[in-house]
């Protein structure tokens, strides 16, 4: 009997944000997707959930009781799983404008970006400073420090790579960051907030690294022009949850022929003699449905997948700890602001990772007016009390009328590059509160599964994401 199995030049497993760019990007292109899920709805770990799904998923309820009803309908609130807001100059808002995902999306821009120095009562809380005028009124630094951040803030807008007279005596290929920061004799307070709310490094390893200074000068450019973009903030947001772009990306693919099949459960991958992928067995379950569901065979030279749907291919790299929360007020020291980053940098608390805290509110209409939902997050560092490793966010929100916190969550990163097999396994999403280590991810799947770079056009001046509010 003639084998009648349909063929595909790729099979994507899981509807995660990673997931769902590379199939749309890949459809784009002409490639030939079949994009499965073994949920009953897109989003992964990136999803958005109702206020009444989030009580029941983390058990913050007794039975017979609804607790969720004090907060108004629960399908009013769209909490994301994942604490992530958007650079606006940055890789994923090039992809959402190049592959036009922005048709189905609209944006809002976040109110402000801050750092805090110092713990406890005594914090000081401030908008990050994002060039030299704002150097000189920031309660960060003292008046020497200022002139000093002024002068590395005026450098790195001059810096062109092309033109030497630029680079002030540097060669930033061969130099370290600290290197740089001792030349314009930077205080270490002043270097935290570079390099962790500028530069949006996790930790300090960059700093010693020879050759990262021209990364840490990109990165701080980026957060510059994306500043400059709409003002008050780098960061913009989706209205109605980031569980918007995955079904963005996930409209783009089959547009482009993609096709999309949830509550699919894959039964067995199949390799060729020569070890690569070359098909799949599935069952699919219509919601509700009684029975064996469909099952079907296909055809692939590809599978692109997130970490659970290859627990062999997959190590632990590290634990992120979240806590989502929910205040009927705004954070204390933030000008009152509707939404924001604030970044703990880790030396401020004795530790090894930043803390971040990402918060959102009815101006995105993730929820009613009054609310604010806010994302605490950090890498684990002990086996125990956890708890005690968010407290300097928690303690930042001020009081708190619903806290959501679970075990610490695993991160996962492939084994392998997936070139000997075809079978190319996305990262967990960090505990940074941007998008961007999640783009740097989808580059390098794009990279080992095509063989090439992701060419994405950036963004054309006067493009505008942003709605009128």
């Amino acid at each position: 009997m003639e084998d009648i199995a349909p063929s595909y030049d790729l099979v994507v497993l899981g509807t995660g944000l990673t997931e769902c760019i590379l199939s749309g990007v890949m459809s784009v292109k002409g490639k030939k997707v079949l994009h499965m899920d073994r949920n009953d709805h897109y989003g992964g770990e990136s999803s958005s959930v109702n206020l009444e799904t989030l009580f029941k998923k983390y058990g913050n309820y007794q039975q017979g009781t609804e607790p969720w009803k004090k907060y108004g309908r629960p399908n009013d609130w769209n909490i994301d799983l994942v604490p992530k807001l958007l650079m606006s100059n940055g890789e994923l808002t090039n992809i959402l404008v190049s592959t036009d995902v922005t048709r189905y999306i609209e944006f809002r821009q976040v109110a402000g970006s801050y750092v805090q120095q110092g713990q406890g009562s005594k914090a000081t809380v401030a908008k990050v400073p994002s060039d030299a005028g704002e150097a000189l009124k920031s309660p960060l630094m003292g008046l020497f420090e200022k002139r000093r951040a002024r002068s590395f803030l005026n450098w790195v807008a001059a810096f062109d790579e092309a033109n030497p007279s630029t680079h002030n005596g540097m060669n930033l290929t061969q130099t370290t960051m600290r290197q740089v920061y001792d030349k314009f004799g930077l205080e270490a307070s002043t270097r935290d907030f570079v390099g962790h709310s500028m530069a949006l490094y996790t930790t300090d390893e960059y700093v010693d690294k020879k050759g990262m200074a021209k990364d840490c000068v990109e990165r701080i450019r980026l957060y510059v022009n994306s500043m400059a973009r709409y003002g008050k903030s780098p960061y913009i947001y989706p209205l109605y949850g980031l569980g918007e772009l995955p079904q963005g990306f996930a409209r783009l693919s089959a547009i482009y022929g993609g096709t999309y099949m949830l509550n699919t459960n894959v039964e067995e991958i199949k390799y060729g003699f020569d070890g690569k992928v070359e098909g799949i067995r599935a069952t699919m379950k219509e919601r509700g449905e009684e029975g064996d569901g469909f099952k079907f065979e296909t055809k692939c030279s590809k599978i692109l997948a997130d970490p659970s749907y290859f627990p062999d291919k997959v190590q632990v790299v590290g634990h992120m700890l979240k806590a989502i929360c929910i205040l009927n007020h705004p954070i204390e020291k933030t000008d009152n602001a509707d939404s924001l980053q604030l970044i703990i940098p880790q030396s401020q608390v004795g530790r090894k990772h930043d803390i971040y805290i990402a918060m959102v509110s009815s101006a995105h209409n993730v929820c009613p007016k009054g609310y604010y939902i806010a994302i605490v997050s950090t890498i684990a560092e002990t086996e125990a009390n956890h708890h005690l490793e968010l407290q300097p966010g928690l303690e930042r929100l001020g009081k708190i009328e619903e806290q959501f916190m679970g075990p610490p969550i695993p991160l996962y990163a492939p084994k392998e590059s997936g070139e000997k097999d075809n079978v190319f396994i996305s990262k967990s999403y960090d505990a940074s509160s941007h998008f961007e280590t999640m783009t740097d991810d989808v580059r390098d799947i794009y990279r080992r599964a095509e063989g090439q770079e992701l060419v994405v056009e950036g963004l054309k001046e006067g493009t505008n994401l942003v709605a009128e509010e």
